[in-house]
């Protein structure tokens, strides 16, 4: 980590060999973090496989309502992500280390509300996705065991992005590993049963999403305390209007962005249901067996963030444009390959999850079209993660908000069920969608349209209000 901390400390690498080993250095971690993640809705969906393709539905359809939740509290770390690396790039410590406790409160407040939300409303909202009745009472049971403790989600989403946005990537990726494993063995023993242990059903899996996500989030709090940068100071608890405008202007437009997302997905995702009970459960499997993709595009667009967080916050703009060229050509080979993997891999893949050949067979075609459009899936996945690093939150979602609604949810509906291409249909749509905002990103950027650098509040500004005179200069040195 020596290159990361030279960084850090105002020293830039001035080779692209420095540069690319610097990026290396920083999503590797990030992408054995999202592996480890992405196996958790692996595994959950291989045992809740094993209980019924109701059952895999039910926990398709909670997931997508769950994703609006997780569209909040990512927006939340988006934000304290940004801003920690903004602030550590410019050499203001206490800038970083007082922000990411504000984050900190603003997830729990999140995660408690939609807690409630969970508690009140949990079957008007899955019903909203027109599922059926034996899906319903799954998908509602479920929603409550993993959504009312969501305080949970919430704090594992900020407290990730606390330490990555601090250039700590490994850490996240030791706690991911290690709940990981845990969720499997839970999963085991609380859906089928062991010993004394009563076999639980879907019950079981919600309850081993939920121990794993606590015994994270309690974890993630120790590596942030522990860290010399980040370490808590009584006197950041308290509610600090400037950060927590900062890391609202910041995160708002993010959030849009996900909840656009998280909505055309409801929309369409009611298109899929229409479809028949087997083509969603294809399209679950399909999907769980995709995001194995994403967890590279997603380590690389962390690596970027950070990295052009932390130059723009030293005033290197053409190095922190450097670092999303980097980052952006490095996770394109990598998914590039990942692409033909799925390609030629998706009807084995899909073999594991269930014995039905027409199932099979719906997730073989969905992972083909996947496989074609990687490589522009890698283009906007690390691209957004560079806009973002840039302060620039708000294009993203108005790109999104094109891209979801005016071609992926027309078109999923115009081929899969007008011209009724099925779930095939509904993948090429995905895929359109992907390439559309792919190549505007690359457009913008080329035309160095992508960075926000708004000016902020002055150092003053962060000093206590009965701060004096006197002392208001050395307060101001400390940021």
């Amino acid at each position: 980590m020596k290159e990361h901390q030279e960084a850090n400390n105002g020293i830039a690498p001035n080779t692209n060999k420095a540069r690319l080993k610097l990026i290396i250095i920083l999503a590797i971690p990030a992408v054995i973090e999202n592996f480890f993640q992405t196996v958790l809705g692996f595994v959950d969906t291989y045992f809740v496989s094993k209980i019924s393709l109701s059952a895999v539905s039910a926990v398709g359809v909670t997931n997508a309502i769950l994703a609006i939740y997780f569209a909040l509290f990512m927006a939340i770390g988006v934000a304290s992500n940004v801003r920690i690396a903004n602030f550590l790039g410019a050499n203001l410590p206490e800038k970083a280390r007082h922000i990411s406790q504000q984050s900190i409160v603003i997830a729990i407040l999140f995660g408690l509300f939609t807690g409630v939300l969970t508690l009140i409303f949990a079957e008007p909202l899955l019903k909203l996705m027109g599922i059926k009745s034996d899906v319903l009472e799954l998908g509602a049971l479920y929603f409550r065991i993993v959504g009312i403790p969501s305080i949970f989600m919430s704090l594992m989403f900020v407290l990730s992005a606390i330490l990555r946005g601090a250039g700590d990537t490994k850490s996240p990726m030791y706690v991911s590993i290690i709940i990981n494993i845990l969720n499997a063995i839970l999963d085991y023993v609380l859906i089928f049963g062991l010993l004394f242990i009563p076999e639980m059903g879907i019950i079981g899996v919600g309850l081993a999403t939920v121990i794993s996500r606590l015994i994270g989030s309690l974890l993630l709090l120790y590596f942030i305390n522990k860290s010399k940068v980040l370490a808590f100071r009584r006197d950041y608890w308290k509610p600090d209007k400037v950060h927590l405008l900062e890391l609202t202007t910041l995160g708002a437009p993010a959030a849009g962005e996900r909840l656009l997302m998280r909505a055309g997905q409801i929309v369409y995702f009611g298109f899929i249901v229409a479809l028949g009970t087997n083509a969603f459960a294809a399209h679950q499997i399909a999907s769980n067996v995709e995001v194995f993709s994403y967890m590279t595009g997603y380590g690389f667009a962390t690596a970027a963030t950070i990295l052009v967080g932390q130059q723009i916050g030293a005033g290197r703009y053409d190095e922190a444009k450097r670092y999303a060229k980097l980052s952006t050509f490095l996770g394109l080979g990598l998914m590039t390959l990942l692409g033909v993997m799925l390609f030629f891999l998706g009807d084995w893949a899909g073999s594991f999850f269930t014995q039905d050949d027409a199932v099979i067979k719906d997730i073989g075609t969905a992972l083909k079209i996947s496989g074609v459009f990687q490589p522009f899936l890698a283009i906007l996945l690390i691209l957004t993660g560079a806009f973002q690093g840039a302060n620039n939150t708000k294009f993203p979602m108005y790109l999104t908000a094109i891209g979801m609604w005016a071609i992926r949810t027309v078109l999923v509906y115009v081929l899969a069920i007008t011209l009724e291409w099925g779930l095939a249909g509904v993948w090429i749509a995905i895929g359109i969608d992907i390439v559309f905002r792919s190549i505007v990103l690359v457009v913008r950027f080329q035309r160095n349209k992508w960075m926000a650098l708004e000016k902020g509040p002055e150092p003053e500004a962060y000093c206590h209000p009965q701060t004096t005179k006197e002392n208001m200069s050395a307060c101001a040195n400390n940021y």
